[in-house]
């Protein structure tokens, strides 16, 4: 099992992705056709979804794998070996944390055994806990971000087996 990323750097990072405002755009871009397997494989599971929901939920994608690459090592490409034995990891828990109501975000976190806990948590509170909605954020059905969780948690999965993390780390916020 891969070292766990400390949360205050997650945190910081996924900060700075947002910041970044339209020039991550061109990042995200970059990575969803770097890993072009997992784009397809995440837009083809998630549902269709009205007005901006779908471009936020490839947002999303794009800030996980960015996370992975600025932790350093090697983010290979993700295969279908990976994404098969991600979906494999989260299928076993999936039905008992739906529906994806107010108690979601509760239920994931008492699963144990996800990989990175702090981006998936960081992807939980985009989704589900963010107190103000700032003006370029979408609301999206909490139906809806409980399926683009799972895709993500299941993206964080497949990130996590294709990762090989810098000898040293120097993972400082």
């Amino acid at each position: 099992m891969n070292p766990q990323l400390p949360r205050d750097v997650v945190h910081k990072w996924s900060e700075e992705c947002a910041a970044e405002g339209l020039a991550f755009q061109s990042v995200a871009r970059r990575i969803l056709q770097d890993q072009a397997r997992l784009a397809r494989f995440f837009k083809s599971n998630v549902p269709q979804m009205p007005g901006q929901s779908g471009e936020v939920a490839l947002y999303l994608l794009a800030v996980v794998v960015r996370l992975f690459e600025r932790a350093g090592g090697k983010l290979g490409r993700i295969t279908h070996k990976e994404i098969d034995e991600a979906t494999r990891r989260i299928q076993k828990h999936a039905a008992l944390l739906l529906p994806g109501d107010e108690g979601f975000p509760n239920r994931v976190r008492a699963v144990e055994s996800r990989a990175q806990p702090h981006i998936l948590d960081e992807a939980l509170h985009a989704l589900f806990e963010r107190e103000e909605k700032k003006d370029e954020e979408v609301d999206m059905p909490l139906d809806h971000a409980a399926l683009v969780f799972l895709m993500l948690w299941a993206a964080t999965e497949a990130c996590e087996l294709a990762w090989t993390p810098p000898a040293a780390p120097d993972w400082s916020a």
